[in-house]
């Protein structure tokens, strides 16, 4: 993208444009730096661990105003590794947070104001150009508002038409580009129907989120069945355990089986365990509990990341540099495989950078037209080296002679031969 290439058309992957844009703008900045991310998704939930205390204080959704949530949300996001990093579901997931809060303030100003309902509309909107899962929201956004906010038919449609706003910027701009169907396809169609790349297994997910799971049902039943809420309380609570069922849904839109895709429900685990060590009257009892917490939830994260580190199993999830990619070093690479370490170390050539995308495109090379297209976008920009972990580029090459006669084979590798 800093060389003016454009996302979905000269960019094959299926990241959400606004996501790609913060991508863009770090490298623009800072280069390759992984530090660069990790400050920037420190950052961000920083502000949500502070916006979350902040609305739960606000609209009094416990009896005593505290930094509780604010102690669990920063427990919370050690239950994985992977939740500290900057990923698509987490910038998508802090403008789900705001839509959330402007639900909150419905649940008590009870007033035909409109900005709340149209901001809700229009974070949920932007939540959605940052990663696609979050389209969950809007059937969400559309139940609770009806049901518990009470739309009219006239706040209802400001909703959507402030949901729209967002995704029709996003439309209008790549059809100005001449790209809108690249980037429809790509990004809601294409990318929603591949395989899923299953990095984490379901059972270990379960594991880590385990802890959270049972302090959250520990937190319902104590916290609202046991004892008594006031009418807003109620809302909320009504707010919270949907949006958990939602959000949890939203997962099988993902096409990356991995803990972080459930940051999204660090809003909800945190009201429900806040709700748990509120309620707890005794003092000694709610020490404990706190104190469990506090150790279970890092000891099961980082036991659990030691664990696969240990086994190698994490090889086909994380990015590792290792020696094998210093063959790729200052050269323009092309990879056809699951492991991109390589564009660590070398620059990225051609639009085919999500290997999904491209194998299902290359994979159909006996038709004429996607055989033509793609051979006009590596002879555009040949690349140096091409990784071609599965033999996917030398079945393509047989249909194409001319980009054949160019390379020459060692291994897994595909060097161009110069002239």
């Amino acid at each position: 993208m800093a060389e003016g290439k454009l996302m979905y058309r000269d960019i094959l992957d299926d990241t959400g444009p606004f996501s790609a844009t913060v991508y863009w703008l770090l490298n623009l900045i800072f280069g390759k730096s992984l530090l660069s991310h990790k400050i920037v998704a420190g950052a961000i939930l920083f502000v949500q661990m502070a916006y979350i205390n902040k609305l739960l204080n606000r609209y009094k959704s416990f009896e005593e105003s505290s930094y509780v949530p604010a102690f669990v949300t920063v427990i919370l996001v050690h239950a994985s590794f992977d939740l500290l990093s900057l990923s698509p579901a987490l910038m998508g997931s802090t403008f789900i947070l705001l839509a959330l809060g402007q639900l909150f303030s419905q649940t008590v100003l009870q007033k035909e104001g409109s900005d709340s309902v149209l901001l809700t509309g229009i974070f949920s909107g932007i939540a959605l150009c940052f990663h696609f899962p979050m389209i969950f929201f809007l059937p969400y956004m559309l139940f609770m508002g009806i049901i518990i906010s009470g739309f009219s038919l006239k706040q209802l449609f400001l909703s959507l038409a402030g949901y729209a706003l967002p995704f029709m910027i996003c439309s209008t701009y790549y059809f100005w580009q001449d790209a809108f169907t690249d980037f429809f396809s790509k990004y809601v169609l294409t990318s929603r129907n591949l395989d899923l790349y299953i990095h984490v297994r379901l059972r270990d997910i379960l594991i880590l989120f385990a802890a959270p799971i049972l302090f959250s049902f520990l937190g319902i039943f104590l916290g609202a069945v046991i004892k008594s809420l006031t009418v807003n309380q109620q809302k909320q609570l009504q707010l919270m355990v949907l949006f958990f069922i939602f959000a949890t849904a939203s997962f099988f839109l993902t096409n990356r089986r991995a803990p972080y895709q459930f940051v999204i429900l660090l809003p909800p685990f945190t009201y429900f365990v806040s709700m748990l060590l509120l309620a707890l009257r005794k003092k000694n009892l709610a020490n404990a509990m706190s104190i469990s917490f506090l150790i279970l939830v890092p000891f099961i994260g980082y036991s659990w990341l030691l664990v696969k580190t240990v086994q190698s199993d994490l090889n086909s999830y994380g990015v590792f540099v290792t020696e094998n990619h210093e063959v790729a070093k200052d050269m323009k690479v092309l990879v056809l495989d699951y492991d991109i370490a390589y564009y660590q170390k070398g620059k990225q050539t051609s639009p085919y950078l999500n290997y999904q995308l491209t194998k299902d495109i290359l994979s159909s090379s006996d038709q004429p037209k996607i055989t033509a297209l793609a051979s006009k976008n590596i002879l555009s920009d040949l690349p140096e080296l091409v990784v071609d972990g599965e033999g996917l580029f030398e079945t393509f090459l047989e249909k194409v002679p001319l980009i054949k006669a160019k390379y020459k084979k060692e291994g897994r590798y595909f060097h161009l031969i110069k002239e």
